[in-house]
């Protein structure tokens, strides 16, 4: 509305009080200046100067959800997790399957004698009879045993490529999570400045009515209204664009209400690397399951060796006879012989396989290690970014654009470096916000690597 009235204003109404104005203003602005000085009329990493022009700092969000509760939800709702932890259930059921005895085969046989009549020569022939009889496989003992623990093996290892999937959308969940936080504290932070550039403006405008600027001036400041208007767009585009990611990781409708993060803080790293590489050893899912199908492909070479031995068939059969005859009793003892050229193949090929899983599960170990190592000096370096942020260049960016402000106001600095300055704290504003989302996005890594 200021602006608008000062608009209004004829330029030869204003050079008839532009002397006053210049008092006046050159009075307001020691008083801003004085006040911006003031200690604790900031928290650090916070513009003096977004303070002096009446615009407020991004506040903590009240309504924001927690991330903690976000990864129960994609816990209890995500599709694809449901997915793979009802595939690890479904083989918990093979172990069953493979250490039960093959199935009984039962038998009903008729012999004719003389003619091929069904019960041809059954009362006047003793070799005509009709029997019932059963079967049953047995393989040599071991086997059974084996291919259990082989199945049981093969649950385990599932079960740890279910953790791996967890682990996965849990850290896509969290690096969503931080970008939405950097998005919308970013977003804040440029509307910010916006209203702190409008006030620029304003006083841009003054000045060149009082004569002691240009039209120059004002067109560059409105410019960099319009390129600001663009830049809270795209980043509006960003947040829609997270929001939709976030729902599907969530398994939420995504007509369901936004979800709003909370601000973005550098936690602490508490671990040393040797203490991350070691937690990495027990419970990283992928070294985990790397285990378990190594154990699996030891068993299933023990299991080879044992094929080697050999099986057997057991059968029995009631034979009945006509009435002046005698019933028959048959007992049959079947044993089969492997064909050994083809278990030593399979003997090959499962140890082949059993050191494929070894070199599999080593090169896994030392991708975790050196991910760990290269995510642990990302969060080093970034700590140091951030503390070379807040202790230095925040405060000094913003000393700067304070000075360039008071010194454009007694008309002792031009406007483009005024409008630099400004540009510099807003950068710093920008890449400091950044720094954070680069900060947690590694921390959310090592949790991922030490399977926390």
């Amino acid at each position: 509305m200021r602006s608008m009235v000062l608009s209004v204003l004829p330029k030869a109404g204003w050079d008839a009080i532009a002397p006053n104005a210049r008092s006046w203003s050159s009075i307001i602005i020691v008083i801003i200046v004085l006040l911006g000085a003031l200690p604790g009329q900031r928290a650090a990493g916070q513009s003096n100067a977004a303070v002096m022009f009446g615009v407020a700092p991004p506040a903590s969000r009240q309504d924001a959800t927690p991330l903690r509760d976000l990864i129960a939800e994609t816990e209890r709702n995500n599709p694809e997790l449901a997915a793979s932890a009802h595939g690890w259930q479904a083989v918990t059921h093979v172990a069953q399957q493979v250490s039960a005895l093959p199935d009984t085969q039962l038998t009903v046989q008729q012999f004719a004698v003389g003619s091929p009549r069904p019960f041809a020569g059954f009362s006047n022939s003793e070799f005509a009879y009709i029997g019932i009889g059963v079967a049953q496989e047995f393989p040599y003992p071991g086997k059974h045993g084996l291919r259990a623990q082989v199945a049981h093996h093969e649950a385990d290892s599932l079960r740890a490529q279910t953790d791996v999937v967890r682990a996965q959308i849990v850290e896509k969940l969290k690096t969503t999570y931080y970008e939405l936080a950097y998005f919308q504290q970013s977003l804040a932070v440029v509307e910010s400045h916006d209203q702190l550039l409008s006030e620029i403006e304003q006083i841009a405008e003054v000045r060149y009515r009082a004569g002691q600027g240009n039209q120059q001036e004002v067109l560059k400041a409105q410019l960099q209204r319009t390129k600001l208007l663009q830049e809270i767009t795209t980043r509006r585009g960003s947040v829609e664009r997270l929001q939709a990611m976030l729902k599907q990781l969530l398994g939420r409708p995504q007509q369901s209400a936004d979800i709003t993060a909370e601000p973005l803080t550098a936690r602490p790293l508490e671990r040393t690397p040797d203490e991350l590489r070691l937690l990495a050893k027990e419970k990283n899912p992928a070294v985990r399951a790397g285990n378990f199908m190594l154990r699996k492909t030891e068993t299933q070479a023990e299991l080879a060796r044992k094929e080697f031995r050999p099986d057997f068939n057991v059968q029995y059969m009631y034979e009945h006879t006509g009435g002046a005859f005698r019933d028959y009793y048959v007992a049959t003892l079947g044993v089969t012989l492997p064909n050994r050229r083809r278990k030593n193949a399979e003997l090959a090929e499962a140890t082949e396989r059993q050191t494929q899983a070894g070199k599999q599960l080593e090169m896994e170990m030392q991708r975790v290690l050196a991910e760990i190592q290269g995510q642990y000096a990302l969060v080093a370096a970034s700590d140091s970014q951030l503390k070379i942020y807040r202790e230095g260049l925040l405060p000094q960016s913003d000393a700067v654009f304070r000075a360039a402000l008071a010194a454009y106001h007694s008309n002792r600095q031009d406007f483009q470096t005024l409008l630099s300055s400004w540009l510099d704290r807003l950068d710093m504003e920008l890449q400091y916000q950044h720094e954070l989302l680069e900060h947690e996005s590694a921390l959310a890594r090592l949790e991922t690597l030490v399977g926390q």
